[in-house]
């Protein structure tokens, strides 16, 4: 090099080029919407502008279809490319009391299903199903064209598959973590074409971290099973189904040290030889070894349980934060002294066996109690009274920091409603079913407007109501007037006329789900929502006085809402009358396979 060249001033450095403006906002959008959980903010987000919605596009892991006819999977995947965590749910909650003709074919999974096929969710890692109709042939679509990071798969409340589909996804999903099959109808029928589908999992360890078929009817391979969990080392969740007998539960639990959550099945002794001469003491003795883990957290099961071995659970009862006693007909006798331990119990489902007596005990002890749900031993609107008011009183006074309580008896109280209201002040989900139809406060003879409209005013974070009994238009004004957070009602057989729906309509603006049936509303209450129905999910009307020139006019006024109108009863579609009004958003606009007593305005 010459003297020249060490006299030359050094090269400048070339700048090195910067990313385009909106580039920068995108990368920041998205590291900073990472951190944003909630799908309510992420929605108002994405409404801010284009850059911001992109950003949330490409961001978004978690999406919840909560209509199955409000968006088509194609959108769903240009609108969410990364998802990686999809809900969806079907048919309408009035489907699970048979208001739902059969062949309303509204809640299919097949579209979903080939679109998974067509790699149109290239990251999915979960599916969360509720009131689906998912066949065979879906399951095996699905299990076949899964990417390899999915994981979990929840069914609940879905019909239409059998064992065959479920060995399809246990076969070829071979990263599966989660197999939950809860409430579910399977169908199978036909003896020659069951399929032991427990033993369809590949030989060698699994990753298993949950399996829960409590809802299967058939009986499954024991063996199969013990081997399954023997090579789960990670299971913490399973829920078996009423054939696995108190001898087979205890080989189960054998293999699973870490188990957090444990459906027992029937709990009661079988036929088999892991069952004979099995005492109480050995079968406490397995659940005290789970004690020593303090890690069992939560039971349910006991479908045909003998009574005589359920104080073998006793040894887990102070760990316990969750307790499903709902298919379980425990008298107070025998639920009293197990309640009576459980100082940390957070979730109880009872029968309502337990009477006010074991309500007043969960009182006394369960000072931590969230939720609370008490079903009826039997349904019927003549049945025997169990629990009264007295029991929800003692828990109003006793579980103050309720936060969901779904409450059947035959008879009810305005002062007891208001004890709940006083004390439970952060409650959230109020859902009093009293089954006599129109029944007013029993002490009293008054309309149980006073109770409802005290739980409106005094727990301000309600979101959910179901009402019931004798309630007048004035309960609905309350309702208007109060529930300024309430996001979905449930009402039946109650109100005077169309004020009472004016009032809801009108009155609670963060209304999304509207159910109704047997009511004396009319066009004139329909009518009084137009301003609000585009912000609702859906509207379900049942057993009303719905006429057809009135729906017609709410789908001439508001073209993008569905409006559908499902006739149960073939013999009077001649007449004005609706039978059904199932009104919903959707961005796909009416669909095409609609049954002939379903008719789209």
């Amino acid at each position: 090099m010459s003297e020249e060249d060490d006299d030359q001033p050094p090269a400048a450095k070339r700048p090195r080029a910067s990313p385009p403006p909106d580039q920068v906002l995108d990368n920041v959008l998205e590291t900073v919407l990472q951190f944003l959980d909630s799908a309510r903010d992420r929605c108002a987000a994405s409404l801010v502008c284009r850059s911001w919605h992109r950003a949330e596009s490409a961001t978004r892991v978690s999406v919840s279809v909560r209509n199955l006819l409000a968006a088509s999977p194609a959108r769903v995947a240009r609108r969410f490319p990364n998802a990686r965590h999809i809900l969806l749910k079907g048919r309408p909650r009035f489907a699970d009391f048979n208001l739902l003709p059969p062949g309303w074919a509204g809640a299919d999974f097949r579209p979903w299903a080939a679109a998974v096929a067509s790699s149109a969710f290239p990251a999915l890692a979960s599916f969360s199903l509720k009131r689906i109709t998912v066949t065979d042939h879906d399951l095996h679509l699905l299990s076949r064209s899964l990417p390899s990071s999915f994981r979990d798969l929840h069914l609940l409340l879905c019909d239409g598959f059998s064992s065959a589909g479920l060995a399809s996804i246990a076969s070829h999903c071979r990263g599966l973590r989660v197999l939950d099959v809860v409430d579910c109808e399977i169908n199978d029928d036909d003896d020659d074409a069951v399929v032991d589908w427990v033993a369809a999992f590949p030989p060698g360890p699994t990753d298993l971290e949950s399996l829960s078929f409590e809802c299967y009817a058939r009986p499954v391979s024991f063996a199969a099973l013990e081997a399954l969990v023997a090579r789960s080392p990670r299971l913490t969740r399973l829920g078996v189904n009423e054939h696995v007998s108190l001898g087979q539960l205890r080989r189960l639990m054998a293999h699973t040290p870490r188990l957090t959550h444990l459906g027992t099945g029937a709990f009661r002794l079988g036929d088999g030889p892991e069952d004979v001469g099995l005492d109480v003491e050995q079968m406490a003795s397995a659940f005290a070894s789970a004690a020593r883990n303090s890690t069992l957290v939560s039971l349910s099961g006991f479908r045909e349980f003998e009574p005589e071995y359920l104080p073998a659970i006793a040894a887990v009862s102070v760990n316990l934060t969750t307790l499903d006693f709902s298919y379980c007909p425990v008298t107070p006798d025998q639920f009293i002294p197990f309640v009576g331990q459980c100082h940390n119990l957070e979730t109880l489902y009872v029968l309502d066996s337990v009477r006010d007596e074991g309500l007043q005990a969960t009182a006394r002890t369960c000072k931590k109690l969230q939720v609370l749900h008490v079903l009826p031993l039997n349904a019927h609107e003549d049945a025997d009274e169990l629990v009264t008011e007295v029991g929800l009183t003692a828990i109003a006074e006793g579980c103050r920091e309720l936060r969901s309580t779904l409450f059947f008896c035959q008879s009810m109280t305005n002062a007891a409603v208001i004890a709940v209201s006083q004390n439970c002040i952060d409650l959230k989900v109020f859902r009093l079913c009293i089954m006599g139809r129109h029944q007013p406060d029993h002490v009293t003879g008054e309309p149980m407007d006073e109770g409802f409209g005290a739980i409106v005013r005094n727990c301000s974070k309600l979101t959910r109501l179901s009402t019931s009994g004798r309630l007048t238009d004035r309960a609905f004004e309350y309702i208007g007037k109060y529930a300024k957070s309430l996001r979905t009602l449930s009402v039946a057989f109650a109100g005077d006329s169309d004020l009472a729906l004016q009032h809801i309509l009108q009155g609670c603006s963060k209304l999304e789900k509207l159910e109704i049936r047997d009511c004396p509303f009319g066009d004139a209450g329909l009518l009084s929502g137009l301003h609000h129905f585009y912000n609702m999910r859906f509207l379900w009307m049942s057993g009303c006085n719905l006429t057809l020139q009135g729906c017609k006019e709410v789908a001439l006024i508001l073209p993008r809402l569905v409006v559908e109108l499902i006739n149960s009863h073939p013999e009077n579609e001649k007449t004005d009358a609706v039978d059904i009004l199932y009104m919903y958003r959707s961005l796909e606009g009416p669909r095409e396979d609609v049954p002939p007593f379903v008719k789209i305005l």
